[in-house]
């Protein structure tokens, strides 16, 4: 998916836990279809998870996961994929790497014709609880900047390459209703950062875990209405934001970030991660819908 990034196979990841963690070096190892863009996963036996950053600008997550994941985990109403065991660079893989438990469940979609009702109230708990957490030494995350900041040069871009894909007057006048909106002008709160479907896991309905938390961090909680777009459809939406008693600039910069993260990581995964692209493609979707609603 990246031109930097590293291969890796069953055969290395055997080679690091034989080296490192004897204890589960007799489990079987198989490499898991996975949409995710940081990290390739490998199943270790029933229970585990192996996670191997795919490049170095994702080799921090496995710090940050130990460092963070514990102290938030009391602390929010979903599993949390809590480090077990952290590996050090070696059989010719150069950065730190993970073991994890397994959690199960499935991913949400925002194209379920189900009832969302409850992985709305579901989700704005888990929203409205990272927005309580006070802990010292919270770090800025990338995602809880000013849309115009960080977002806006890779959008415009990402626009134009998307002519005659996407209806790009539309993509572009919501893109700009979403850098008009005020900013945040509240304190920074706790963020996940990422709340995309293929890091939300749903049993019977309900939210049950939280994965991929390398984005987590303070800032505006803006970024985490994303889920909005992404992982409900849009009867649930109102739930959603009437939990959270969202106002109108929040939830349209929140709008602006799910619009953001679709345009940009559709034409770089179009032909690498057909699985993200499609979410990049229901993101575009369900947030031009919702735009031209709201006009």
């Amino acid at each position: 998916m990246h031109e930097d990034e590293l291969e890796t196979d069953a055969t290395l990841v055997r080679s690091l836990v034989a080296a490192q963690f004897p204890q589960w070096a007799g489990l079987p190892i198989e490499p898991v279809p996975s949409s995710g863009t940081v990290n390739a996963l490998y199943r270790l036996g029933d229970g585990l998870v192996v996670r191997l950053p795919r490049a170095e600008w994702g080799a921090g997550g496995i710090a940050k996961d130990s460092a963070w994941l514990p102290r938030l985990a009391p602390l929010v109403p979903v599993e949390l994929p809590l480090p077990l065991a952290t590996g050090r660079p070696g059989e010719g893989y150069p950065w730190p790497w993970g073991i994890y438990p397994w959690l199960e469940g499935e991913h949400p979609s925002a194209d379920d014709s189900g009832d969302a009702t409850a992985l709305a109230a579901d989700l704005a708990g888990l929203v409205e609880a990272l927005r309580q957490i006070d802990l010292p030494g919270a770090r800025p995350s990338r995602r809880g900047a000013p849309l115009a900041e960080v977002q806006d040069e890779d959008a415009r871009d990402a626009l134009r390459r998307l002519d005659g894909q996407i209806d790009v007057a539309a993509a572009t006048a919501a893109w700009n209703a979403a850098l008009a909106a005020p900013p945040w002008s509240g304190p920074p709160v706790w963020v996940h950062g990422d709340l995309l479907p293929g890091n939300l896991l749903v049993r019977d309905g309900r939210l049950t875990g939280v994965l991929d938390w390398g984005s987590v961090g303070v800032g505006d909680p803006a970024c985490d209405l994303v889920a909005a777009w992404g992982a409900l459809p849009a009867r649930a939406r109102e739930t959603f934001r009437a939990r959270l008693d969202v106002d109108d600039a929040t939830w349209a910069r929140g709008r602006g970030w799910a619009l953001s993260i679709g345009l940009i990581a559709l034409p770089y995964y179009e032909e690498t991660n057909p699985v993200f692209a499609s979410t990049a493609r229901s993101l575009i979707r369900e947030v031009l819908a919702d735009h031209a609603r709201a006009r």
